[in-house]
């Protein structure tokens, strides 16, 4: 495929309406575009020159979870398409639940994710809530402490290549990855400034959106892997090829805004503390065309 074909396949399917596309209309053209015979031509183009380098290296850089961030189309506002490549190294920083800016999708090119969707409930496990905000584009993490939270595991799944999923904005998650993955992963429009980050009591972890969700708000019909229903009426799915309907968290804007959630003794002082993320560091060039040239000849271009 073609680069300008690939935005005009992006911007086409995304649409261009004030609303947020879908997280389902996501999901279906990150994994039309995560197919082999599309993904390698177009890593392959890229990898030999054909964008611009200095833009696509100045956003692309080692996440603090561990795997590196690495943009290959550039349409903000309305999309950002990114190859993410977890190392799987033994003994990585566990990732947070968090929520994300907007919906997005992941479609699993090689190796093997864990997914795990949660909502806040007052029988969950404790946890300690974050409100995140970013410095723009490309820039540093900061975090606020908001108080303590309780969530509760809604379903796992497992993600290999070939599969596909996409999550509303507001969706709670957290991904484990623990072998060598890629991931083609996509970021549309923004629809707020923050997220939410829950880090459990006990658990070691670093804080910091971002992350791929493989993380990740509107209810949206589902369509990869088994079912997996929220319980509440006010609970948003993400969206996955092949499954019904996942649940997430409340509709109802963040979830620590909720009334419901304070009025039930959700929020609690005390829990586990976090500060803010190390800045983010842009790959060198060179590291970022390595991993593209190997992604293109691990497709077979």
């Amino acid at each position: 495929m073609q680069i300008e074909e690939a935005r005009r396949l992006l911007a086409a399917r995304l649409g261009g309406g004030p609303g947020p596309p879908s997280p389902e209309s996501a999901r279906a053209v990150t994994a039309r575009l995560a197919h082999p015979d599309t993904l390698g031509p177009l890593v392959r183009r890229l990898s030999a020159g054909d964008l611009d380098l200095a833009e696509c290296t100045r956003l692309s850089y080692r996440h603090v979870l561990g795997f590196d961030k690495l943009l290959l189309l550039a349409g903000a506002p309305r999309f950002m398409l990114r190859v993410h490549f977890w190392h799987g190294t033994a003994g990585g920083v566990p990732e947070d639940i968090h929520n994300n800016r907007c919906a997005i999708a992941s479609a699993v090119v090689r190796g093997r994710v864990r997914m795990e969707c949660y909502e806040t409930a007052a029988n969950g496990v404790p946890a300690t809530a974050y409100r995140e905000t970013i410095d723009g584009p490309g820039g540093a993490w900061r975090l606020r402490r908001v108080g303590d939270a309780r969530l509760r595991l809604l379903w796992t799944e497992q993600y290999g290549p070939g599969r596909s999923y996409g999550l509303a904005a507001h969706t709670l998650h957290r991904v484990v990855s623990e072998e060598p993955t890629v991931t083609l992963f996509l970021e549309t429009a923004p629809q707020r400034s923050v997220t939410d980050v829950y880090v459990r009591h006990g658990h070691r972890g670093t804080a910091g959106a971002g992350k791929d969700s493989s993380s990740t708000t509107n209810a949206a019909p589902a369509t990869d892997g088994p079912a997996a229903d929220g319980n509440s009426a006010t609970v948003n799915p993400s969206v996955a090829e092949g499954s019904a309907t996942h649940g997430s968290a409340t509709n109802s804007g963040s979830p620590m805004d909720s009334g419901n959630d304070r009025s039930s003794g959700v929020l609690r002082s005390g829990g586990a503390e976090r500060v803010d993320p190390p800045p983010k560091t842009p790959l060198p060039p060179a590291v970022y065309l390595a991993e593209l040239d190997s992604l293109a000849g691990s497709l077979g271009y």
